[in-house]
């Protein structure tokens, strides 16, 4: 778990935002247990209700599913859904913006994917 919440942004969409982080990067598999919503709230000293919220929500976009009893669990999709939601994101986030400024720049489709390129070759 990370080590702090942004005092800034709403606690359960960090809570919920953190769970996709592990599972997009594998640190939670599928058919692995979460924290449950007394573990975020006994690390980060929050009230149950507010960690519930980011996973019930998770429930609903089925990522998590759960086991009565037992807890809270990642389903078999839930890293291709939670891909391909981000990648939507991205694309209205970053790319759209992008294409919006190249145009008004009157910069080219073959223009900008070299420019693209040519930031690749500074790593």
């Amino acid at each position: 778990m990370k080590n702090a919440l942004d005092e800034n942004r709403p606690i359960f969409l960090q809570i919920k935002e953190q769970i996709e982080d592990y599972i997009i990067n594998n640190t939670i598999l599928a058919g692995q247990r979460v924290p449950s919503t007394n573990e975020f709230a006994a690390y980060y000293k929050i009230n149950p209700a507010t960690a519930a919220k980011g996973i019930n929500e998770l429930v609903a976009e089925e990522i998590l599913f759960k086991r009565r009893g037992v807890g809270m669990f990642v389903t078999e999709n839930a890293k291709d859904i939670l891909i391909e939601k981000r990648k939507k994101i991205f694309y209205e986030n970053f790319i759209q913006p992008l294409k919006e400024e190249a145009n008004k720049l009157q910069i080219g489709s073959d223009e900008l994917i070299e420019m693209m390129k040519r930031g690749e070759n500074r790593k």
